[in-house]
C-alpha cells in the first residue's frame, strides 16, 4: 500500500480502528454487563449495572480486578467469603468468566445499524479498517464470523490476549496498525464507546472519536434509546459527551454510522498541518 505524505496537498486518513461491543455490535454494550453481573451473583455479591460498566473496555481480567477493588464490592465479598478477595480469587473468577462471557456474546452479536454501510464507504475511500477489543480471541470465536455475515469484517482484529497489556495501553491499536501496514499514526483514527478506548487511541497517537448513544456511556438498547423523548435524549447525549471529551476524545458522534463527516474534518485538519 502506498502511503501519501502528510505534506501532500491532500493528506488522507489511512486507517480506522474500531472497538467492538457498543461501537459496531451489541447496541448498548449489554453482553459484558450481563456477564459481570452474573459472575459476581454466582459468588453471592450483588453488582450494579453502573459498577459493572465502570472499567468497561479493559481486558476482562483487569476489569474483574477493578471491580473487586471497589469499596462496596470489596466489603460485600469479605462479608460473604469471610476474608478480602485474594489473587487466587481473581484467577478463579476470570477462569469462570471466559466461558460465561463467550456464551453471552453470541446473543448480542447484531451489528449496529449503519455500520455495514459505513464499511462500504470506507472501502470506497481506500481507508483500511482494523479493530481492537477487551475480549480474548476465544471469546470472539463466534462473534467474528457472525459480524462478517452482517457486513462488518475489518481487515485486522486484535484481541486483548494478543498484546502485552490491554487498554489503556496503546498496544492494541498499534498492533492493528502494524498488521494493516498503516502509517503515519497521526493519519489514523480510533473509534470507541468507552474512556478506555479513548485512552488507548490517545496513547497510540491517533485521532480519537467517542461514540455516545450506541454504547457503554448511554447503556441503552436500541428500543430504550428510541423511546426517549427529546430532552431525555439530549441529556443522555450530553452526559456521555462530557465523559468522553473529558477523557480526551477529539470528536464525539452519536453512532459509528455517523463517522464519515468526522473523517472529512480530520482530513481538513491534516491538510492544515494539525496532528492529534
Amino acid at each position: 500500500m502506498s502511503t501519501p505524505s502528510l505534506n501532500s496537498p491532500s493528506p488522507r486518513v489511512q486507517a480506522v480502528i474500531f472497538d467492538w461491543a457498543g461501537t459496531v455490535v451489541d447496541f448498548g454494550s449489554r453482553a459484558p454487563v450481563q456477564a459481570f453481573v452474573e459472575l459476581f451473583q454466582r459468588h453471592g455479591v450483588a453488582l450494579s449495572v453502573e459498577q459493572a460498566r465502570g472499567p468497561m473496555g479493559m481486558h476482562k481480567r483487569e476489569h474483574i480486578r477493578q471491580l473487586l477493588l471497589l469499596p462496596d464490592v470489596a466489603a460485600k465479598w469479605a462479608a460473604v467469603h469471610g476474608q478480602p478477595s485474594r489473587g487466587e480469587d481473581l484467577d478463579a473468577l476470570y477462569a469462570e468468566f471466559i466461558p460465561l462471557q463467550t456464551g453471552i456474546i453470541t446473543h448480542h452479536g447484531r451489528v449496529i445499524p449503519g455500520v455495514p454501510e459505513l464499511m462500504q464507504a470506507l472501502g470506497r475511500r481506500g481507508i483500511r479498517t482494523g479493530s481492537t477489543t477487551g475480549y480474548t480471541r476465544a471469546m470472539m470465536a463466534d462473534l467474528i464470523p457472525a459480524a462478517a455475515q452482517q457486513g462488518f469484517a475489518p481487515e485486522a482484529i486484535v484481541c486483548a490476549d494478543e498484546v502485552p497489556t490491554g487498554r489503556p495501553a496503546p498496544w492494541l491499536a498499534l498492533e492493528a496498525l502494524k498488521r494493516l501496514n498503516a502509517y503515519p499514526v497521526s493519519a489514523c483514527v480510533k473509534v470507541g464507546d468507552t474512556v478506555a478506548d479513548i485512552d488507548e487511541g490517545s496513547n497510540a497517537g491517533l485521532w480519537t472519536v467517542g461514540v455516545l448513544l450506541t454504547g457503554n456511556e448511554a447503556g441503552l438498547s436500541e428500543e430504550e434509546l428510541a423511546a426517549l423523548n427529546a430532552p431525555a435524549l439530549e441529556a443522555c447525549r450530553s452526559a456521555a459527551g462530557a465523559r468522553l471529551l473529558h477523557a480526551g476524545a477529539h470528536f464525539v458522534i452519536d453512532s459509528a454510522a455517523d463517522l464519515v463527516p468526522t473523517l472529512d474534518l480530520i482530513e481538513d485538519r491534516l491538510a492544515h498541518g494539525r496532528r492529534p
